[in-house]
This record gives structure tokens, C-alpha cells and sequence, in this order.
């Protein structure tokens, strides 16, 4: 089971994310998340990060260039990547919200190129990063890597990956001590459960 911890804005939680077991870590790009991380910021946390642990960068809306120019800067190893935002030359993963059936078929035909699909939760606001679960058996289906976000924590995880069997589970919000600030019982205890140990 991938698990990724997502929202890393500082060097203390990336440490104790990769210490409990994260088998990715997430630096939020988009410059109106309360999670946003600059490129260099995160290039600073990155570089302590073993090289057996993805560095994962989020986009929204990004160009190609943009994303290739920070993938480079902070060494990432996946982009992965929310409305317009495209990537060449790196690892994908696409994210598409969970609406209905329909909506996952066109996002499993329309992201060829996406080496996994990432199924979060619905919003009109907010790109990821709602606190908010979905119908996980909505993610259940073929043909793609899956991985369930929105709204995980240690009490719900086991049910989400039972119920949707996906190749990854992406947890932020609901670990969080204030939006970017993550606590690390909480971390623990997700990665723990999301493992099954």
C-alpha cells in the first residue's frame, strides 16, 4: 500500500512522516492553499528526504514549463496534477474528484498519460485538502493505479482501502494540528493503520 502524507510544509514533519513509514511526501504548490510551500522551501526540505520515500509536487491550473522548472529545483520524483495543469518528463499522477460513475470513466479515458488517478472529494472551493470523505466505492475501478484522498485518518482508513481497493491511500487535513502543521502521533497512527500493522 502507497501512503502518502500530503500538505509537508517543513522539514520536522517530513522527518517524522518518513519515520513512521510515508512511502511519499506531498509539497503543495498552488499559491492559495493554506499548505502552499515555495519551491525553494521545499527544496530544502527535500533534500533530507531518503531517496526511497517520492517527493510528490501538487499543481493546479500549472503549465508544463512551471512544473518542469520546480520539479527540477526540488528534486520531485511525481507531479501530481489538479484542473488544466499539465507535466512532461516526470512521473504523473491526475486528480479528479469524486462527482459520480460517469465523471470516473471520463477521468480513467481522458489521463492516459497519468500513471495513477487520485479520487478526492468533491468541492466548489477548495482543490484537495477538505477534511471530507467520498462513496470510496466510487474509486473502484480498472484500468489505472487508484488513490483514495479526502478526508483520512487512522479511524476511517481501513474502511476506505477495504471498500475501494486502492493502489494508495493520500491523507493531509484530518492530520493536521493547524493547516500546514502536521501532528505526528496523528501521522503515525494513519500510517499504521493505512499499512495494516
Amino acid at each position: 500500500m502507497m501512503v502518502k502524507i500530503c500538505g509537508i510544509t517543513n522539514r520536522e514533519d517530513a522527518m517524522a512522516a518518513v519515520e513512521a513509514g510515508a512511502s511519499a511526501i506531498g509539497f503543495n504548490f498552488y499559491r492559495d492553499s493554506p499548505r502552499y510551500v515555495s519551491p525553494t522551501g521545499a527544496a530544502m526540505v527535500a533534500a533530507k528526504i531518503p531517496a526511497s520515500v517520492w517527493k510528490v509536487g501538487v499543481f493546479v491550473d500549472e503549465r508544463p514549463d512551471a512544473v518542469a522548472k520546480i520539479a527540477l529545483e526540488v528534486g520531485l520524483d511525481v507531479a501530481q496534477l489538479h484542473g488544466l495543469a499539465e507535466a512532461r518528463g516526470i512521473r504523473i499522477w491526475r486528480a479528479c474528484q469524486a462527482a459520480d460513475d460517469q465523471s470516473m470513466l471520463i477521468a480513467q479515458v481522458g489521463y492516459e498519460t497519468a500513471e495513477a488517478l487520485l479520487i478526492d472529494t468533491p468541492s466548489e472551493t477548495l482543490r484537495g485538502g477538505t477534511g471530507q470523505t467520498f462513496d470510496w466505492s466510487r474509486a473502484r475501478f480498472t484500468g489505472k493505479k487508484v488513490i483514495v484522498a479526502g478526508g483520512l485518518d487512522a479511524s476511517n482508513v481501513r474502511q476506505a482501502i477495504e471498500e475501494a481497493q486502492p493502489w494508495g491511500v493520500d491523507a493531509c487535513s484530518r492530520l493536521e494540528k493547524s493547516p500546514g502543521l502536521k501532528d505526528h502521533e496523528k501521522m503515525r497512527q494513519f500510517i499504521k493503520a493505512a499499512l495494516g500493522v
